[in-house]
């Protein structure tokens, strides 16, 4: 009886529909305005210039996708989705002055991606949901000092194997002593911005492409292989310029750097992508 009065009326009817749609905006919204500390300790993280303020992209990438979607939320979210965004929604709150603040934050910003994962249509896929919600987080100082060294030991380390069929090349830590030259791979090579650009792109091209989580997942080891070649050839490159004697300074750096970006980013896109979508 209520459906037929509903569609004797087309207003009433739109009314409905409209407010079936409205509770998912309702409940990611309240969420968000849950997670206000973590909104204000990022915004001062980023204005302070503790961080680069990338997460903005992925922030932004979050909700054109929700926006995308918009019409087609679930009115029925699903429950395992819904649960884990409450559970870190709550996590993240108790966390507040008693955990450092960027696991708090990265709790909150977790539980907004379960949130979105748990109202988008079932074609979008939650992994790369979760992982821009990760990537939104200014974490690359933090990155950059816990994984910097090792990452640039390893770049130096590849790098010294590919230099020394042409020169006498040696590595010292994270330095390289090229036909006696000592070059040092600083803490912009250590490739820690190319990779979250090259995560960010996979997370970006997955959801564009319509892939599904275990598809989306299989090609993460293929995404940080991509990364670590590219950052890789990119520091042997330069290596290779201070040992002749032509070190690549100011554009011409920039200019080496921003190449091989968008030949990593460009190659990560295309194994993202594969054959089609919904694969």
């Amino acid at each position: 009886m209520l459906l037929e009065r509903l569609y004797a009326r087309p207003r009433l009817l739109e009314a409905a529909i409209a407010l079936d749609r409205a509770a998912p905006a309702v409940w990611l919204g309240l969420l968000a305005a849950a997670l206000l500390p973590t909104w204000a300790w990022m915004g001062r993280r980023v204005a302070d210039g503790s961080d680069d303020p990338l997460g903005v992209l992925a922030l932004a990438a979050l909700a054109v996708t929700a926006w995308s979607c918009r019409r087609q939320l679930r009115v029925a979210p699903r429950l395992r989705w819904l649960a884990v965004a409450l559970l870190l929604a709550v996590a993240s709150s108790v966390a507040q002055g008693w955990w450092p603040p960027l696991p708090a934050a990265l709790l909150g910003l977790a539980s907004l991606g379960a949130a979105l994962a748990a109202f988008l249509p079932a074609r979008v896929a939650a992994a790369p949901v979760m992982g821009l919600a990760v990537l939104s987080l200014p974490l690359l100082a933090s990155l950059q000092f816990y994984a910097g060294y090792p990452l640039r030991v390893l770049t130096a380390e590849a790098s010294r194997w590919l230099l020394s069929p042409f020169f006498l090349a040696e590595r010292m830590g994270s330095s390289l002593r090229v036909d006696g030259r000592l070059v040092i791979v600083d803490a912009p090579c250590s490739g820690v911005q190319m990779l979250w650009l090259g995560y960010f792109t996979a997370c970006v091209t997955a959801l564009w492409a319509g892939r599904a989580d275990k598809s989306f997942l299989a090609r993460l080891p293929a995404v940080s292989a991509i990364v670590l070649a590219g950052n890789v050839i990119r520091n042997t490159v330069l290596v290779a310029g201070e040992a002749i004697g032509r070190p690549m300074v100011g554009n011409a750096h920039d200019v080496v750097g921003l190449a091989v970006l968008g030949f990593v980013c460009t190659g990560i896109a295309w194994v993202m992508h594969g054959n089609g979508r919904h694969v």
